[in-house]
């Protein structure tokens, strides 16, 4: 509640002024399917699935023809709620503490509470799990998650899984029964008819269609004979998510919701599995490209917006739009406070959407695979410049990596004519040199961890959140118990109080602790430095230390007991500490 008051003094509103607005405002359910493709649905001439539900969708949406995200889920998450470039709010990689999307940013359901809505976030946040980045702190009122990039990564509970998971309702730990995408839609639908008369908005986020691939035998099976069994597995998925999607609107019918909900269905990047990375097996529209890459068939996904009060069906907007738009057209469609002082990447669309005759001015969007560190990436170097893999777009053009294609000509991206357009080459590629300077203005700062707020007492924070100084991250549970791996890095830190701190160090969950192993404990705070002996069969480590409020950096080491070598501590908890 402090957080939501909070934002509407900042927005300039007051709690009475909020909700009196009338209750006839639209309803919004906001779809992300994880690693689901523009081909991975029959009605884009997939000839192996079956999703009738999202067919019928398509058929009375209006549909984004030429809609594009980032190629990873996390910086197409922080671009959709935010409205700004991923690299512009810090969340531009999955792990080394580059999924945290900055504080200061207003999300897309800060906006929707701060005008009368109530708000729900079910699924994949993937954007921080502490505080203030966890989506109970970013103006969701009521949440249902799993934390870090996947329900079975380190950070959950060892073993969680996609069936009979345990996930966290408003930050507490809940045992559930049933397969993550059921669960998921359930949850929507019971806050939906909970708050059936008052205009709400949902984030529905699912951690399906990503790996690992799990599904029902009954759902995949059919797919077998055609495809190897990953893929029968992903199209199974897709099938049940349809399933999924056809119990929804069924429910939204049923209360009365149907007519006045805004539901919005959208990928968040390439498919994952519908097709090799050569692109000549499995289905993926003819698109070059997958999940990761900066060609087409990385980004470009499908956008369905089915309003039935307000928008026609079957229009199509071929236009070029992306994932910056959805926020400020969704402030234009439900007549939401736009939040003072914040500059949008993406346009309003909404004249768009209505078919309304209006001027369209030519638009470049640019695309990048930035690696989890600026400094770190896998650069394209042209002179003294370096870059990340990128594309810029336009409504003709697609410069990719310094190729270029006529995207009217050659949608599949096989002819680059770069040589015979140098005119274009030239203003795309210095379009991309100021795009870059603006949105790493900030310099790749890091965004940190808080410890010590009053809102999160205890801080958790794990190997996959480092930023590597040695070797790189680990995010699945069975590496942790791996003796090869030697590596290390260091956290970012913000200490928001003075006050002595108890640093608690292991190698593996707090929830699942063993034998560390190692013989010597090692810890840097800022230019502290502390050790101490260990006994190879300790689980833990236990420094408490006097800190000063700010920025800080912090590192462990724990001393192999048979080599000597030293790997980073896997897991590390912060609380305050009063003697």
């Amino acid at each position: 509640m402090k957080n939501l008051l909070s934002t509407l003094t900042w927005l300039g509103l007051t709690v009475c002024s909020a909700i009196s607005v009338a209750d006839s405002r639209p309803n919004v359910i906001l779809i992300l399917a994880d690693d689901l493709g523009y081909g991975d649905v029959a009605c884009h001439g997939n000839p192996w699935l079956k999703t009738p539900h999202l067919d019928r969708m398509r058929a009375e949406s209006v549909r984004l023809e030429d809609f594009h995200v980032d190629p990873v889920c996390t910086p197409t998450r922080a671009a959709l709620l935010t409205g700004r470039h991923s690299i512009r709010v810090g969340a531009w990689s999955v792990t080394e503490g580059r999924q945290l999307l900055n504080a200061g940013e207003t999300t897309m359901a800060q906006v929707f509470a701060a005008s009368g809505y109530r708000t729900g976030m079910f699924g994949k946040w993937h954007l921080g799990d502490n505080y203030p980045y966890a989506p109970r702190f970013r103006g969701f009122h009521e949440v249902v998650k799993h934390m870090a990039g996947g329900i079975d990564e380190i950070g959950n509970p060892i073993g969680n899984d996609y069936f009979d998971p345990i996930l966290y309702r408003n930050g507490k730990p809940e045992e559930f029964e049933g397969y993550c995408n059921d669960i998921l839609f359930s949850e929507t639908i019971r806050f939906a008819r909970r708050n059936k008369t008052h205009p709400f908005f949902v984030c529905l986020p699912l951690n399906a269609m990503h790996s690992p691939f799990k599904v029902a035998e009954k759902y995949w099976k059919r797919f077998a004979a055609q495809h190897p069994e990953d893929r029968s597995k992903f199209y199974g998925m897709i099938e049940n998510f349809d399933e999924n999607l056809g119990r929804l609107f069924h429910a939204l019918r049923k209360e009365g919701l149907e007519e006045n909900t805004i539901v919005i269905f959208m990928g968040d990047n390439g498919t994952a599995a519908g097709t090799d990375r050569s692109g000549r097996l499995g289905f993926n529209a003819g698109m070059r490209g997958k999940k990761g890459s900066v060609y087409e068939g990385g980004h470009r996904v499908a956008c369905f917006i089915r309003w039935r009060a307000g928008l026609t069906a079957g229009t199509e907007v071929r236009h070029l739009t992306s994932h910056h738009d959805l926020l400020p057209t969704l402030i234009d469609l439900c007549d939401l406070k736009k939040p003072a002082q914040v500059e949008f990447d993406g346009r309003n669309l909404s004249s768009r959407l209505r078919n309304e005759e209006s001027h369209w001015p030519e638009r470049f969007v640019v695309i990048e695979r930035q690696a989890d560190e600026l400094e770190r990436c896998r650069l394209e170097k042209v002179g003294s410049e370096r870059y990340p893999q990128y594309s810029v777009l336009t409504e003709r053009w697609r410069l990719v990596n310094g190729e270029l294609y006529d995207f009217l000509a050659d949608p599949g991206q096989r002819r680059n004519v770069a040589e015979n357009h140098s005119d274009v080459v030239k203003q795309l590629y210095n379009h991309y040199q100021s795009h870059y300077a603006d949105v790493t203005s900030h310099g790749g700062d890091d965004t940190p961890f808080y410890v010590g707020s009053n809102e999160e007492p205890s801080t958790l924070f794990t190997v996959r959140d480092w930023h590597p100084s040695i070797g790189n991250v680990i995010w699945k549970p069975e590496q942790l118990a791996d003796d090869s791996f030697m590596i290390n890095g260091f956290w970012a830190l913000d200490v928001r109080r003075k006050g002595r701190y108890e640093f608690v160090l292991s190698r593996y969950p707090f929830d699942h602790l063993r034998p560390i192993g190692a013989t010597k404990a090692r810890i840097r705070i800022g230019d502290v430095e502390t050790s101490c002996a260990l006994d190879p069969s300790d689980d833990r480590a236990v420094f408490r230390i006097e800190l000063n409020p700010g920025p800080v950096k912090l590192q462990t080491w724990f001393a192999d007991q048979g080599t000597g070598d030293e790997r980073g501590a896997y897991f590390v908890k912060v609380s305050s500490f009063s003697e």
